[in-house]
């Protein structure tokens, strides 16, 4: 256990029991609903936005409860912090954020964000972009290298980039970044502020996994199901940007070789399960948040074929929910969490939650718990934090740790444990 395990002198806010889940909320309106759901109940008592859908399968939403729930204690170990989009545990226990504006804080063992990161390039902060997602690459501890997302101005518009970086602490608790180099960009540009994503995971064998969002607006979205498009997909490239050769559509004329799945809204959950796979969570419509698992080539059918709704309430689209040619989503929410962070837990502090994935919600305001079994969703739990969450990662301790923000303000990191 490391040093970030004897974090203890946070504020503690709460210890709940997972039972009395947090209400989840449709756009920016306030939750209603139950405020304590028996196990074996699903945990989204609230009426659908979508009523007349129905899911594909049994289980495919509106899981229930599992019998056993922990009772989670809450406690805050790092605040005063400005508005934060994504967080890294570093070798050593402290942690690497990113701050939407647009400059990198490391976050000491004390919960203290130190100076600035020197040599952040520019960022387009306006909507949802800023400074995104953060990873450390897989040989960080000898080669100091990080690789970041960021919404990049650009003179025909703007969109989604991916750069690298060395990553130099200093004494003083910043630091600076050397050999800057974007590596990756989506195309097209648009000219935008909404639906950047964006999540970075590397894969089993170094491999970075890029999701993007398809722009929001009605006009480029359908771009989503463009193969010469970057909108609305999921990329997958080595750590100087360059396409794989064994990518699907690596070789066919038109398309762009970087991509590996399609048919996407805005992604803003990955992480990989046990087993090295690569799951996500992305935002859908009013209704029709999905968790997929997603594979080569494979289509998941944004904007033609979605579960939810157009937020004035009409159908997306010609409102069907299923399609030959689109896959299914593992699992859906309607109404939405809103999901942004996301991670597998496979620590032993909260053994409960041992192979679930524990992902952020951002109008949901907590730390949605999604047990499977094989994979398809078993039980869904809630962990209410009264917050946007918008990241999640498990720390080297165990516990898992969450970044929450306030719009027009800051952020703070909450730790969660099993309560005695």
């Amino acid at each position: 256990m490391n040093q970030f395990s004897s974090m203890l002198a946070g504020t503690v806010l709460s210890a709940v029991l997972i039972a009395a889940p947090a209400c989840a909320q449709t756009g920016n309106q306030p939750a209603t609903g139950a405020e304590d759901v028996p196990a074996g109940q699903p945990a989204e008592t609230r009426p659908p936005n979508a009523p007349a859908q129905r899911p594909a399968f049994a289980g495919q939403t509106r899981a229930p409860q599992p019998a056993q729930m922990p009772r989670i204690a809450t406690q805050v170990v790092a605040d005063d912090l400005p508005h934060l989009w994504a967080m890294e545990f570093l070798p050593d226990g402290r942690m690497l954020v990113t701050a939407k504006e647009g400059a990198m804080h490391i976050v000491s063992e004390k919960g203290e964000a130190g100076p600035e990161i020197e040599g952040v390039p520019e960022v387009l902060s306006d909507g949802q972009g800023g400074l995104l997602d953060v990873a450390l690459a897989p040989d960080y501890q000898s080669s100091g290298r990080i690789f970041f997302s960021f919404s990049e101005d650009r003179e025909d518009g703007n969109g989604t980039s991916v750069a690298s970086a060395r990553l130099v602490p200093d004494d003083q608790g910043g630091g600076r970044l050397e050999d800057v180099s974007v590596i990756f960009r989506q195309m097209p540009s648009y000219d935008g502020n909404k639906h950047f994503g964006s999540r970075l995971v590397f894969g089993q064998n170094d491999e970075l996994y890029v999701t993007v969002g398809e722009r929001s607006d009605r006009k480029p979205r359908v771009q989503a199901q463009d193969l010469s498009s970057g909108l609305g997909k999921i990329f997958r490239i080595d750590m100087n940007g360059k396409a794989l050769p064994d990518n699907p559509f690596a070789g066919r004329e038109g398309a762009q070789p970087e991509i590996w799945s399609l048919g996407h809204r805005n992604l803003q959950s990955a992480t990989l399960d046990g087993q090295g796979r690569l799951w996500t969570v992305e935002h859908g419509p009013r209704g029709g948040d999905e968790l997929n698992r997603p594979e080569a080539g494979k289509n998941y059918g944004w904007p033609e074929v979605t579960y939810g709704v157009e937020y004035s309430g009409s159908p997306v689209g010609d409102g069907i929910t299923e399609k030959a040619e689109t896959e299914q989503p593992v699992y859906y929410w309607d109404p939405v969490i809103a999901p942004s962070g996301m991670a597998y837990y496979d620590a032993d502090a909260i053994p409960e939650w041992k192979g679930a994935f524990l992902v952020g919600g951002l109008v949901s305001q907590g730390i949605v718990v999604v047990h499977m079994d094989g994979d398809r969703v078993s039980n869904e739990e809630r962990v209410p934090l009264e917050a946007r969450i918008r990241d999640v990662k498990v720390g080297p301790d165990g516990a898992v740790y969450a970044v929450t923000e306030e719009r027009g303000s800051g952020s703070t990191i909450v730790r969660l444990t099993k309560a005695s």
